[in-house]
């Protein structure tokens, strides 16, 4: 087999344990925890559904494509769950040597253009990756909403911690924002997400 099409295989091969990475939202209808790569086919379904929702006009192909790949990474470092402040003290270090790992089974090229842009979801610079950190923020949001807000109750998370998480939603969609604002307000006032 030729060598490109051998480390392509490799690496698509590798990505599948992404299937086996669970968070902690858990699907709608109070079902079982979803794993990573549903996460990521969730977000990336609703960067091409929302895309009129960004702040500015998108490379919907790239959003999507970030979407994707922005939890490869958690094959080896694991779900860091957005809440867990002594997680993410090491959340960057674990994630940069996946990336290196990870990303280094491709074809040199390939490995640039994936790694390069997991950099830039990572650095919230550009219109698109900031509008894939509003669909990371929303995606979790509504599977919770759709739950009664249970992830929020049981990891005992309160309306404070939840604002500070999605105020970067609003850098890649206001109107987005205004929706999570909404939903967050809704689980304060039934007593779901204390203040």
């Amino acid at each position: 087999m030729d060598e490109r099409l051998e480390k392509q295989l490799a690496f698509s091969l590798e990505i599948d344990k992404e299937k086996n990475v669970l968070r902690q939202t858990h699907l709608s209808g109070h079902g079982r925890r979803e794993n990573d790569a549903e996460h990521a086919w969730h977000m990336a379904i609703m960067a091409y559904l929302l895309r009129e929702y960004a702040n500015e006009p998108v490379d919907i192909t790239r959003v999507m494509l970030m979407c994707l790949i922005h939890d490869v990474v958690e094959i080896d470092a694991g779900d860091t769950y957005a809440y867990d402040e002594e997680g993410k003290k090491t959340q960057k270090a674990r994630e940069q040597a996946a990336k290196e790992r990870i990303f280094a089974l491709l074809p040199d090229d390939q490995r640039d253009e994936l790694a390069a842009l997991f950099d830039e979801f990572e650095e919230y610079s550009t219109a698109e990756s900031k509008y894939a950190h509003a669909l990371d923020n929303l995606q979790p949001l509504i599977l919770n909403h759709s739950n009664g807000g249970g992830d929020w109750r049981e990891h005992g998370v309160n309306a404070r911690t939840v604002y500070g998480r999605q105020e970067k939603t609003r850098l890649g969609s206001e109107a987005l924002f205004r929706v999570t604002d909404a939903i967050i307000k809704e689980h304060i006032e039934n007593g779901s997400l204390p203040m």
